[in-house]
């Protein structure tokens, strides 16, 4: 008779144990595919220069004068 309780607790606790195999697939799936996407678009290295940034690399490269500079900076912002 115990062989009988032991084995319908053992089944009520395997009946409820599924969902935690199902949350666990579901999550690795969804992992999966955040991978994907993330790699696909690049991993995040695309960044865009602001318009900022491109008037700054010009001011460094000595293409524009600190007054255009300046003036350009003003229209930016």
């Amino acid at each position: 008779m115990q062989l009988g309780m032991m084995n319908g607790f053992g089944s009520g606790m395997g009946s409820g144990m599924w969902i935690f195999g199902l949350i666990f697939w579901i999550l690795i799936v969804a992992g999966l595919i955040l991978l994907i996407k993330y790699l696909w678009e690049g991993g995040g290295a695309r960044k865009e220069e602001s318009a900022l940034d491109i008037l700054k690399k010009k001011y460094a490269r000595g293409e524009i004068s600190k007054e255009e500079f300046n003036e350009k900076k003003k229209d930016i912002l």
